[in-house]
């Protein structure tokens, strides 16, 4: 509390502890794009069986961040490339560099590259930083790839209750409830890694999930992600914004913006797209699917028990025969659709 108050004060100066956080994200073979957040913040602790109010806390630390702003974060790669980048008022750094190096030849069998974060700002005495380095990794997808797959994770993996009345239940789901105890809807994971695998089997097809949700809750939904045994991918949320913000608001949303980001970063790579009709992912997707007709292998929807939404999906849909639409009710459609179409096994 007392460094809250000498923050709005504007008296807080030195930092307590440094604590790098590098977000999953992704590369090609010459180019990587790598983004993190440099805080004065303890590391989020969840645990399996942590109290109400524990969870209460934990989701409390996420939104109330310590920035250090201005500093110099040098990333190092394998062969002992360095880069260097500054944070930004917010605390956010971002390497998207070109490179001579073949990245591609310090990937694990699936695509990841690791690298390591330093803070180079000069410390004071009293400061602890919680590692020496900060690992990191991003993906750089194999070149047998058949295709890759870009996944919303809000009501297309996990339940929210965004349709619910004045998104009670989504703020309950997302702020309430311990990230263990979150249950994936039923056959996902299974889905998932079974498009991971496609039709050889080899589990180099690339996974990016996609989510509205801010960077803030990125170790939740990450642990999320992991703890349920879904193929690991780059994790790419949005920055947080509040009514008092002064820049100008995006001209593309969030999703559309990285899915053709992601697009353009694999211009061999066909992509299946996957959603719920709950929001506005069908017609996110079937714009993408139109501007990269040639691309788009199939759209999966999972329908969400709303019939005004319902009825605006389909309107959408039903006259849209460019790339293959599915409104699933479940994931066994999905892997239905995906085996008779020769994606998977």
């Amino acid at each position: 509390m007392l460094k809250r108050i000498k923050k709005l004060l504007g008296r807080y100066r030195n930092y307590e502890q440094i604590l790098l956080i590098p977000y999953r994200s992704y590369g090609t073979y010459s180019r990587l794009y790598v983004k993190g957040r440099a805080l004065d913040n303890e590391p989020l602790k969840i645990v399996k069986d942590q109290s109400a109010y524990r969870t209460v806390k934990n989701t409390w630390k996420q939104f109330d961040s310590f920035e250090i702003p201005d500093a110099e974060i040098e990333l190092v790669l394998p062969g002992k490339v360095k880069l260097s980048a500054k944070t930004n008022s917010e605390g956010y750094f971002r390497f998207d560099e070109i490179l001579e190096n073949n990245l591609a030849e310090h990937s694990s069998n699936e695509g990841w590259v690791s690298y390591k974060l330093h803070y180079k700002e000069k410390l004071e005495p009293e400061t602890n930083v919680l590692e020496s380095h900060f690992q990191g990794e991003f993906l750089v997808p194999p070149v047998d790839a058949e295709f890759g797959v870009i996944s919303d994770i809000d009501d297309t993996i996990l339940h929210t209750g965004v349709t619910s009345f004045l998104k009670w239940r989504l703020l309950k789901n997302s702020l309430l409830t311990n990230a263990y105890k979150r249950i994936p809807l039923k056959g996902a994971p299974d889905l998932y890694k079974k498009l991971q695998a496609g039709k050889s089997g080899k589990n180099r097809n690339p996974m990016f999930y996609l989510s509205n949700s801010p960077w803030n809750m990125y170790e939740y939904l990450k642990l999320f992600l992991d703890h349920n045994d879904f193929p690991v991918g780059p994790i790419l949320l949005r920055d947080f914004r509040t009514p008092f913000e002064a820049a100008t608001k995006p001209e593309k949303p969030h999703k559309q913006k990285e899915i053709s980001n992601i697009l353009q970063a694999y211009p061999d790579l066909k992509f299946i797209l996957i959603g719920d009709s709950g929001e506005h992912d069908a017609s996110i997707y079937t714009e993408i699917a139109a501007q990269y007709s040639d691309r788009i292998l199939a759209i999966y929807l999972r329908s969400v028990q709303h019939k005004r939404q319902m009825e605006r999906v389909r309107s959408v849909i039903d006259d849209f025969d460019t790339t293959p639409v599915l409104l699933a009710n479940s994931s066994e459609e999905a892997l239905k659709h995906a085996r008779e179409n020769g994606f998977i096994r």
